[in-house]
């Protein structure tokens, strides 16, 4: 078999075999076929696409290149779910302690953050002495023993798709439906767990701009991972403004903390629910929604949750201090106020103007290897649909560099658009995809 073989088979149209994928992830992998080959062949897929079937064996050879985690171990049906990327996106801190607290095992591999989106390990982080290194008999053993682990991705966990996708990254080919469901759901497959639920994001935030990609994205992932023997689903989630009002890395653990103590915002409050309910469906162990539904917020009202969030950090190596009392966490040196100039109503709020300015403030990082600053972000204190006053404080700005602060304020300011009449609130939840079909909501 050769490799110019099958670039020409792709550029001409052609259905790759099972085999042909094989060969390329394979020989990419092991350097053994160069950057320019792999380049021409991505080139081709690009705009060629790929049929389904050739995306179910391209996530396969990708997850295979490298580690495939054993859960098989852990009792029970272990969940997991995975969102596409957003801004304040902090769901996982308090949708994953919930589940654990209602008695489902969530093993879950988490990455840091690139771009304007968060990284969950970024943001757990922010905890002194939290980590998430550890090896696969720490990790399943924590998962047995209180329900929950949280682990940076391992090096070798679909290394074919962190080679493919840095290419990617530089010949303008990153926007395609296939590599993108294929690049998710290598790694989601390899990370083990059998019930898998996807957060796909769509609006000015997510990577899906418009609901038709975002729902062609989730039935993508979908029927990968059907094919593939787990159980799969995706809620199309909404990512025209930022979820929740806090946006940065400490600002947004204390802002779960405040969640899962029932104080916190209700739009982050009732995604958690509208996902862990699905999940305790997917895993079977409750009989109805509203019975998943109730489960989560008894977790929530009695106290089960934050213990269990507190018991996980605890667990980790995380200082409890900071869990009980989140005005210990890192706070920045200034705090810059933006203002209303009169009374109207926010119209809307561009979520991906927001994450531009947390990665001014170095709240985020534009590469892999760059530093964050764990104490800096935004804090939105109206949100769409709410009346603002004249002198009224709309957002924060929390910064180390006041230049760096000034800066952001700006585009903090453009970001908002405001209206003299009343504003209907985002629709939160777009749509449901399972292997039955599509729900639009």
């Amino acid at each position: 078999m050769r490799m110019i073989e099958i670039i020409l088979k792709k550029r001409n149209g052609g259905e790759l075999s099972q085999e042909e994928i094989n060969f390329f992830v394979k020989g990419y992998t092991s350097g053994e076929i160069p950057d320019y080959q792999a380049s021409a062949l991505l080139m081709s897929i690009y705009f060629q696409k790929m049929t389904d079937l050739e995306t179910v064996y391209l996530t396969e050879a990708m997850m295979n290149s490298g580690d495939v985690i054993d859960l098989s171990t852990i009792k029970g049906i272990v969940a997991d779910k995975h969102s596409t990327g957003g801004v304040g996106d902090k769901t996982t801190l308090v949708l994953a302690p919930m589940l654990a607290s209602c008695g489902i095992p969530v093993a879950k591999m988490s990455g840091r953050g690139l771009g304007h989106t968060g990284g969950t390990i970024d943001k757990l982080e922010s905890i002194k002495g939290f980590s998430a290194d550890m090896k696969e008999e720490q990790f399943i053993k924590n998962v047995n023993e209180i329900k929950i682990a949280i682990a940076g991705q391992t090096g070798n966990l679909a290394p074919a798709d962190k080679k493919m996708y840095a290419l990617r990254d530089v010949t303008g080919t990153v926007d395609n439906i296939s590599l993108i469901a294929g690049s998710i759901m290598s790694k989601k497959l390899a990370a083990g767990s059998q019930a898998i639920l996807l957060d796909v994001k769509v609006g000015s935030g997510a990577f899906m701009k418009t609901e038709e990609d975002a729902f062609s994205l989730a039935r993508l992932m979908v029927k990968i991972g059907t094919e593939m023997g787990r159980n799969t689903e995706a809620i199309i989630t909404d990512m025209e403004q930022p979820l929740g009002r806090a946006v940065g890395n400490a600002l947004e653990v204390k802002e779960a903390i405040l969640t899962l103590n029932g104080k916190g915002p209700d739009d982050l409050y009732q995604l958690c629910i509208t996902l862990g309910s699905e999940l305790i469906m997917m895993t079977g162990n409750a009989e109805t929604r509203q019975d998943a539904i109730d489960m989560l917020q008894n977790s929530v009202n009695d106290g089960r949750a934050f213990k269990k969030f507190a018991q996980f950090i605890q667990t980790q190596g995380g200082d409890i201090n900071m869990v009980m009392d989140p005005e210990l966490l890192p706070k920045a040196a200034y705090v810059l106020e933006l203002k209303s100039a009169g009374t109207k109503y926010v119209k809307s709020i561009d979520a991906l103007g927001i994450g531009n300015c947390a990665l001014i403030l170095g709240a985020g990082r534009e590469k892999k290897d760059a530093a964050v600053d764990l104490s800096v972000g935004i804090y939105l204190n109206k949100k769409v649909g709410e009346k603002v006053f004249p002198d009224e404080i709309i957002a924060t700005i929390h910064t180390n560099d006041l230049a760096k602060g000034e800066e952001a304020l700006k585009k903090l300011s453009d970001s908002y658009c405001f209206s003299d009449e009343e504003v209907t609130k985002n629709r939160l939840i777009h749509g449901l995809v399972t292997k039955d079909g599509v729900k639009v909501y």
